[in-house]
């Protein structure tokens, strides 16, 4: 638990091409912000410089910061890069081709004929076996054989692992033998990570269940080590607040939680986006959202109704499913760094991304591809330098990428190259705000379109056209939000497990089990030192009708009636029917809170409409025209104003295209409307 008697708190979200930092004094919700390239060689040192500049900047100490808050992508990239560590499975014996077996469906928009299974996390060579075996109903049908956890043990030497993920047949009934199995691995492998599926997800379904195993234990070695180099460059640089580092479920934890269960973090960055987008909706009374975070990679979207994120135990990394609890929502590769290029005569935005290094044409560290962010710089969306005038960009190199890679190839002028780089990149996030809204049973018109991230606001009137969207928000600090969703997070964690028989809800065993759960989250407040008073859970229940092979999370109140009516109801409004079919409780969930004090939110003064602070000419769809630019620190509550306009600041530039009007709202966001 963060200490009280410091004057600020610090968030830092480590992003692939830049790091963005929020330093803020929770009294008075004053904020000072800072934004640099990101390294990705080392994240920990633009973790340093950026906390620096913020520090700098607010003519504070490090000695003044009382909590520091981390959102990291390094479970994530390694994930995705299947980069993690050489990881062994162990598992009951006959069972080892759980992974291989997986499930029978294929993604969603892959061809049904030339889809192939990716490679497994965890080659056949690796996979061993130890002999037990539990019941589903927890019962021991065979005992565990000592003997072969050591050929086990000797195998994994032999194999140079220096990871090993455990999860044996039903353990989430009956953790006696995967238990064993772990301590026995961790006596005899000293220096490897060990991980057991009791300790990341105790739950039904073996492909999920060990696919959520081999993936935590993979990511361990890195994710220790970097919370290990970041602990000790914070130690050196005289912090001594605690470290907080975002999950995916919207919360966050201490370093000891993540080091035991890195897995968790895989979501940590758009996480706190989310957080924040809520946090800044909300001060302008607006409660059913949909957020886009739009970086230089990637474009994260979630939908929030009635003021509530709704969590998903259904998510993905890359290839894999995830089942651990996160935010729902749905990524897709379209970000500023997003490469365009020409396939059989054929244009096509992403997922390849530039990244930080070398980036976009336009940074001029020797990028040669045309990107999402040169095709906004020929269009005269972007500003000659970012970052407050430390980052220069470079329209002649921007202009001959685009010229080169897609102008002349599909034989077009550079102009018409550009907007059909931004048509396309626009339409593969729209595709993805539809499944969240309208393949939900949503309709996005009836939405506040929320875009952030540094690319966010240059792209969010043209997706809200798309969409038949009529009013956007812009935070006030949309290229760092996800730093500033961070200072507004509380301690989370969730305590799950899978009932050892499925069947109609029985209060007594349900609440039983529940009382467990609650032991352990209370475990989990103790070690976060989080005071009583702070402390708040609540009961899930995952339900099913019978036949049925997933089930909704619904509120478990202490009565199977009030758990059943809330089932059928949460059924009817996903599907739009219910069934006369007998419904299963399958497993039960506590969800842990500890909350953190909430910031202050800030209120802008009054001002006068402010003069524009240049000129230039902005090739729209409708055609180019001069276009006024304005400085949004210039914007006062009540500052309204009709487009086209160019709007910058430190960490984004927002486009407003003739046709959109502009109002500040008291709380700094600016509301765009159509007109």
């Amino acid at each position: 638990m963060p200490s009280p008697d410091r004057s600020v708190s610090i968030g830092i979200d480590i992003g692939g091409t830049f790091t963005d930092v929020t330093l803020q004094d929770p009294a008075t919700g004053r904020a000072w912000r800072a934004k640099t390239p990101s390294v990705p060689s080392d994240p920990s040192q633009a973790f340093v410089e950026g906390m620096r500049l913020a520090l700098e900047q607010a003519g504070a100490s490090t000695a003044d910061i009382g909590r520091v808050l981390h959102g990291t992508t390094v479970a994530t990239n390694l994930i995705l890069e299947g980069k993690g560590a050489v990881t062994a499975l162990i598992t009951t014996a006959g069972f080892r081709h759980v992974l291989d077996i997986g499930r029978q469906d294929i993604p969603r928009r892959a061809n049904l004929y030339a889809w192939r299974k990716p490679r497994r996390p965890v080659p056949a060579s690796r996979i061993l076996e130890v002999v037990e075996r539990i019941a589903p109903g927890g019962a021991v049908l065979t005992t565990l054989d000592e003997a072969s956890v050591e050929e086990a043990a000797e195998a994994c030497r032999r194999l140079g692992v220096s990871a090993v993920a455990i999860c044996l047949l039903h353990s989430f009934a009956n953790p006696a033998h995967e238990m064993r199995v772990a301590a026995m691995l961790r006596a005899a492998l000293p220096g490897v990570a060990v991980t057991a599926s009791i300790d990341v997800l105790p739950v039904v379904r073996e492909y999920e269940r060990t696919l959520a195993t081999i993936l935590n234990a993979g990511v361990m070695p890195a994710v220790s080590t970097y919370v290990g180099r970041l602990a000790d460059r914070l130690e050196q640089a005289g912090v001594t607040a605690p470290l907080l580092l975002m999950q995916s479920n919207g919360g966050v934890a201490g370093v000891a939680t993540i080091r035991r269960a890195p897995a968790v973090t895989a979501l940590s960055g758009p996480a706190a986006g989310v957080v924040g987008a809520r946090a800044v909706a909300a001060a302008a009374g607006i409660s059913d959202l949909i957020t886009v975070d739009i970086g230089g990679t990637s474009a994260d979207i979630c939908l929030i109704k009635n003021g509530k994120i709704g969590l998903t135990q259904s998510g993905k990394v890359g290839e894999w499913p995830l089942p651990l609890p996160m935010l729902d929502m749905v990524t897709v590769g379209a970000g500023g760094g997003s490469i365009a290029r020409i396939t059989d005569g054929a244009l096509s935005v992403g997922p390849a991304s530039a990244g930080a290094d070398p980036g976009p044409a336009c940074y001029g560290r020797g990028g040669s591809f045309a990107t999402v962010t040169d095709a906004h710089i020929v269009l005269g969306h972007l500003p000659p330098s970012l970052l407050g005038g430390r980052m220069s960009l470079d329209s002649a190199l921007a202009e001959a990428a685009v010229r080169r890679e897609v102008a002349e190839p599909l034989g077009l002028d550079l102009h018409t190259a550009a907007r059909g780089i931004l048509a396309i990149a626009d339409s593969n996030m729209v595709g993805a705000i539809r499944v969240v809204s309208v393949e939900r049973g949503h309709d996005p018109r009836d939405f506040v379109l929320v875009p952030f991230g540094g690319a966010g606001p240059l792209h969010g009137t043209a997706l809200a056209d798309l969409l038949g969207i009529s009013t956007v928000l812009i935070p006030p600090a949309p290229g760092v939000l996800c730093a500033e969703g961070l200072l507004g997070a509380d301690l989370k964690a969730e305590f799950h497990r899978t009932l050892p028989g499925a069947g109609p809800p029985d209060e007594a065993a349900a609440n039983t089990l529940l009382a467990a759960l609650q032991t352990e989250a209370t475990a989990w407040f103790d070690e976060e030192q989080v005071p009583p008073a702070d402390r708040s859970t609540e009961a899930v229940a995952l339900m099913r009708y019978e036949g049925q092979g997933g089930e909704l999370a619904v509120a478990w109140t202490g009565t199977a009636q009030a758990a059943l009516a809330a089932f059928h109801a949460a059924h009817q409004a996903l599907y739009g029917f219910t069934m006369n079919t007998p419904v299963e409780l399958v497993t039960l969930r506590v969800e842990a809170t500890g909350h953190l004090p909430a910031p202050v939110m800030p209120h802008l003064a009054p001002a006068p409409m402010p003069a524009p602070s240049d000129s230039r000419r902005v090739h729209f769809t409708a055609g180019s025209t001069a276009t006024p630019v304005y400085d949004r620190d210039a914007f006062g509550a009540g500052t309204s104003f009709a487009g086209p306009a160019i709007i910058t600041q430190l960490d984004a530039t927002t486009i407003v295209p003739p046709g959109w009007t502009v109002e500040v709202h008291a709380s700094g966001a600016m509301l765009l409307r159509r007109s």
